[in-house]
């Protein structure tokens, strides 16, 4: 199955974006499946719209206003709006996810189901806040990103069980990488913002710093400098929020932490991570656990590997340079899986 991201360049006002963003969504396939999506979605959960944009005040408050010009295109009320793409009590399905921070680079692979994918690379840069780049989720969140200040955020479904009330991954991820300058920042941010389900939320920074952040409703702990990180929580007091079946997720994190100690360019991480004799990658889309894209952020530079399915050739996107020149002539990225799981954003 051969699919594309569309790479999308902003920058403006937050209101702004919203627009460009929201312009750009109701041109693809994907639109017509989120306007069926919603009836669903309004029976599965409920939303208060002031409770949450007090977070968002406090969080990201440029946020609600890109929310804001998503609704002036989508021409819904701002409720409706908010309900499916705020991230407050939504829903997440289950995902896969691996990542390696070390010698100055993030990778990562992104698990999930191709029908869920929104085929967006995003290159960001708000008036307030700081200019990040990642794909999106949840038309205003990241699957995963990296800023101007060289923050790189990704996230591992750890469980769905017992949802609390609060902010679903895709949107947490978000809130970080526009007001977050470094990991002691986002860990501490990460430590008061409410979750609704279980993730691991990986972290590395321009100085080289690391952590893993296991967070739900329930609370946070954080490791700290390290280098690895799959689908399950490790600290004593976080266990009981497993899933009951953690070998596979064992087992990527195995292989994952004994390349963690060899030194590696990010091209060569790019490879072990995107090619499926390794054991990463994976191929399980029907399950909701196939590997779409592999993300290598480099923070000193940054600069971005980007490369779609398996055995891909990495996109080297030079995010630095965009940010001080606005050029890049790339408008898509194309990649292919071996699946007849269907993509809905193309």
């Amino acid at each position: 199955m051969k699919f594309h991201v569309d790479v999308i360049k902003g920058t403006g006002s937050y209101f702004e974006l919203g627009i460009l963003e929201a312009t750009k969504f109701i041109q693809t396939p994907l639109y017509h499946s989120h306007i069926n999506r919603r009836k669903i979605s309004i029976r599965k959960y409920d939303t208060d719209l002031v409770e949450a944009k007090q977070f968002y005040d406090e969080f990201s408050p440029g946020l609600w206003e890109e929310l804001e010009g998503v609704a002036s295109v989508l021409e819904w009320p701002m409720d409706e709006v908010f309900h499916e793409y705020s991230g407050y009590q939504q829903d997440w399905g289950k995902s896969g996810c691996s990542a390696l921070m070390k010698d100055g680079f993030y990778v990562r692979n992104y698990d999930y189901h191709p029908k869920t994918y929104e085929g967006r690379l995003l290159l960001w840069e708000p008036k307030e806040g700081y200019a990040s780049i990642g794909t999106s989720g949840r038309m205003i969140g990241r699957i995963d990103g990296m800023n101007e200040k060289g923050l790189v955020v990704g996230y591992h479904l750890v469980n769905r069980r017992n949802p609390a009330k609060g902010f679903i991954c895709a949107t947490i991820a978000r809130f970080l990488l526009d007001s977050c300058a470094s990991v002691q920042e986002a860990v501490k941010m990460l430590k008061h913002i409410p979750h609704r389900h279980a993730f691991n939320y990986s972290l590395y920074d321009a100085e080289g710093h690391s952590a893993v952040v296991e967070a739900s409703g329930r609370g946070t702990s954080v490791r700290e400098s390290v280098t690895a990180c799959t689908n399950h929580f490790q600290t004593e007091s976080s266990l009981t929020e497993n899933r009951y079946h953690l070998e596979e997720s064992k087992k990527r994190l195995t292989m994952v932490e004994n390349r963690s100690s060899d030194r590696m360019l990010p091209n060569e991480a790019f490879e072990f991570f995107n090619n499926p004799d390794h054991g990463i990658f994976k191929r399980n889309y029907s399950s909701w656990s196939g590997t779409i894209h592999t993300a290598v952020y480099i923070p000193e530079t940054l600069t971005m590997l980007f490369g779609l399915g398996e055995n891909a050739h990495p996109v080297t996107i030079p995010f630095g340079e965009w940010l001080k020149e606005k050029r890049f002539p790339i408008t898509k990225i194309f990649g292919s899986i071996q699946s007849n799981e269907l993509f809905e954003h193309q």
